[in-house]
């Protein structure tokens, strides 16, 4: 209400306001002078055609996630521009510069890049870089795993089940940075799934059992350099080099339905809330951050985020 009204009396953009769409209010209520309610959620692409409508505006403060999410999605499928405001997207604005309307953010939501040709750059990629780096990297890499496996018994990777692309599970590749035990991890298991649950916990709060790291993996852990095997993981197909973040089984397992939004695209090696987060984001503010890579990926955000990861890394910030 109190965007429709500034738009109405201090509008240099030149939108014209045709209604409102409410679902608690009657149609023909008035909101602000002049505007009324002309229609429900359940009418929006009837109302888009008959007003010839090229812009939608979603404001909402639903504690409904899944509606909220569900909204959005059936106003992108409209082929027009869509922008929302709502708290759920806060941690959008606070990370990156975005849109505002009189010093009100707003995130555009429109699907302009997730098509097959996309997709295809994306792809090619993920291969020609990866292969370049493997190569480029590969004295530090070999260096790594001679110095695991003279220091430290077991195998020189970690190998673990993940959570990919539409649920697929697939081997998930890291140099191994911790002393070899048997069974899983109960206590982290326990821990992570608190964390989940808590809206304002963030990731530095995850415990890693300092006892059971290695002296090499502390280093390796440090700088990230543990996670170079997962660019075999990339030219596998399992992984891309951008994406959302591949979680484990159990954690796939407790996920809320619009969390399970952030496997319909190949898990990556970084990502937004990677960069723009790191371990100083909620879990839930996390899969925003992920869901708004979703809806925005293309080749030049993937270039943006693989560079912006390396200063990150050099600066060890979140490092576990």
């Amino acid at each position: 209400k109190m965007l429709a009204t500034k738009l109405m009396y201090e509008n240099p953009i030149g939108l014209n306001i045709i209604g409102f769409v409410d679902d608690d209010k009657a149609i023909n209520e008035e909101i602000v002078i002049g505007k009324k309610v002309v229609g429900n959620t359940h009418q929006i692409e009837e109302l888009v055609a008959k007003h010839k409508i090229d812009e939608l505006l979603i404001a909402v403060d639903d504690d409904n996630t899944e509606r909220t999410l569900a909204l959005i999605d059936s106003c992108k499928k409209l082929n027009i521009s869509v922008r929302v405001t709502s708290e759920l997207f806060d941690i959008v604005a606070r990370r990156m510069k975005t849109e505002s309307y009189f010093d009100v953010p707003v995130i555009d939501v429109s699907s302009h890049y997730n098509n097959s040709f996309t997709l295809a750059l994306k792809r090619s990629f993920d291969i020609i870089f990866s292969s370049f780096t493997l190569i480029f990297l590969s004295p530090i890499i070999i260096s790594i795993a001679l110095v695991i496996k003279l220091t430290s018994p077991g195998s020189i990777l970690f190998k673990q089940t993940r959570v990919g692309k539409y649920g697929k599970e697939f081997q998930f590749y890291k140099f191994r940075s911790m002393k070899v035990i048997i069974g899983e991890d109960e206590d982290r298991k326990k821990q992570m799934l608190e964390f989940m649950s808590d809206s304002n916990a963030d990731l530095r709060t995850k415990i890693i059992n300092d006892n059971r790291v290695t002296w090499i993996g502390k280093i390796i852990r440090t700088t990230s350099l543990d996670e170079l095997p997962q660019l075999f993981n990339v030219i596998k197909g399992d992984m891309s080099l951008v994406g959302p973040r591949p979680c484990l089984p159990y954690e796939y397992e407790n996920y809320d339905e619009w969390q399970k939004r952030r496997v319909k695209v190949i898990p990556g090696c970084t990502g937004v809330w990677q960069v723009w987060g790191r371990s100083t984001v909620s879990f839930k503010e996390s899969v925003v951050l992920d869901l708004y890579y979703i809806n925005n990926m293309s080749p030049w955000l993937d270039l943006q985020l693989v560079l912006q990861t390396i200063p990150a890394i050099i600066a060890a910030r979140g490092a576990k």
